[in-house]
């Protein structure tokens, strides 16, 4: 099977996969399932890279146990994190617009766009399981410490933030300690590490273009739905002590504490 037609059968396979959920979705009423099931597109398209390119076989093994531990853990923490919670904010607003016809149209605009998304974002993933070249080297060692790094900051964040939540005591207050002393945003600045290992594994195949992916991903995270988001929500919810956490906090890249 040709480079195309197994890119291709991905999406088809997630496509199929994300009308299932949209399915279970339409019934509940609820279309931010789409978010709990957004690591588990990567982890799927992976899957089919993987089993269908005959690139070589320790590099292929390596990312898709790298991806499945990333997506398994990262859908697994939003499911878990939003059980018994309502509808996220940007879809209920979409289904007020448009009581009737939303559920139809959320297909489209919201389950198939985020797998149409995904498929562009996995290129990184794709190419290096079509190379053959004499083996693993520094590079993808130095792809799999950035891998780690990225992954502790980002399920180091979220842990550390669902306990800091978790306290009633900590109601209306800023999370300060831990990974979030350095970074105001540990678990984006891990996400975009992840991605970024992902695209050194994927330079060191000798397929650099594909780092499209990684770079696609981290402007994402960083100008669309992740830190830009956050920082407009979090500035006006007059936390305490938010105005000085910010003048004193990295807003991304981990760093010292300013004085």
């Amino acid at each position: 099977m040709g480079p195309v037609a197994i890119k291709l059968l991905g999406l088809a396979v997630v496509l199929v996969f994300l009308t299932g959920v949209w399915a279970v979705s339409v019934k509940q009423e609820d279309a931010s399932l789409v978010d709990r099931v957004w690591g588990l597109l990567f982890v799927i398209y992976a899957a089919v890279y993987v089993w269908l390119g005959d690139g070589l076989l320790s590099r292929r093994i390596l990312i898709m146990v790298l991806v499945s531990i990333w997506g398994l853990r990262l859908s697994g923490y939003i499911t878990w994190r939003n059980r018994g919670d309502a509808e996220d904010k940007r879809y209920a607003a979409m289904r007020a617009k448009d009581p009737e016809g939303f559920p139809r149209r959320s297909l489209v605009t919201v389950f198939w766009l985020q797998g149409v998304l995904a498929f562009f974002i996995s290129g990184p993933l794709f190419y290096p399981t079509l190379r053959q070249d004499d083996g693993l080297g520094w590079l993808d060692a130095l792809g799999v410490v950035v891998w780690l790094v990225g992954f502790v900051f980002e399920a180091g964040g979220d842990w550390q933030l669902s306990r800091f939540l978790a306290d009633p005591a900590n109601r209306g207050k800023v999370m300060d300690k831990g990974l979030w002393r350095y970074t105001r945003h540990p678990n984006y600045f891990g996400d975009t590490a992840v991605w970024a290992g992902f695209g050194l594994i994927c330079i060191a195949s000798g397929a650099w273009w594909g780092i499209y992916g990684s770079i696609i991903m981290g402007l994402m995270i960083v100008k669309v739905s992740g830190v830009a988001m956050t920082d407009k929500v979090m500035s006006g919810s007059k936390r305490e002590g938010y105005d000085e956490y910010v003048r004193r906090t990295n807003a991304f890249f981990p760093g010292p504490r300013k004085a």
